[in-house]
């Protein structure tokens, strides 16, 4: 069963998250980047993401998975934005065929619980199995019973 764990990032802490399960899970690695970077620092990105929020806007990305089919479980890890999921997701899910796969969420986020942002994976991965996400907030114990679940 390989594993796959695609993650954004913008300030460092859904990186973080995706590292310490990438070293539970034994799971391979892939960041998801815009083709157009987002502005450096927090005032300054948070009105682009609100404009592709409002507007719908899905930006492109650059990462390319040439072997998405040889995985058949994906951590999905994501900051909490307004309590969503970046638009950039929708990117992704877009160029991307996730049919038949689990998709397990994990989310970084200042005050956010995770529940907020799960209809929005399920509305995006809707021909996966989507199961509960987490919410990293630097609790490596509770990481790890998480992941467990999934070995």
């Amino acid at each position: 069963m390989a594993k796959l764990i695609i993650y954004f990032s913008l300030s460092g802490n859904t990186k973080k998250a995706a590292e310490r399960i990438q070293e539970l899970s034994g799971a391979d690695i892939v960041e998801l980047v815009p083709q157009t970077p987002y502005p450096a620092g927090y005032s300054n990105y948070v009105p682009v993401a609100q404009k592709e929020f409002e507007q719908q806007i899905h930006p492109q990305i650059k990462t390319t998975l040439s072997n998405l089919d040889k995985y058949d479980t994906i951590y999905l890890g994501y900051p909490t934005w307004n309590g969503r999921v970046p638009m950039i997701f929708y990117s992704l899910f877009e160029k991307y065929d996730f049919s038949n796969k689990t998709v397990i969420p994990f989310t970084t986020t200042g005050g956010s619980s995770v529940d907020e942002s799960m209809p929005y994976v399920r509305k995006l991965a809707a021909t996966s199995k989507v199961t509960d996400g987490f919410r990293y907030n630097n609790n490596d114990a509770q990481l790890k019973k998480f992941i467990e679940q999934f070995d």
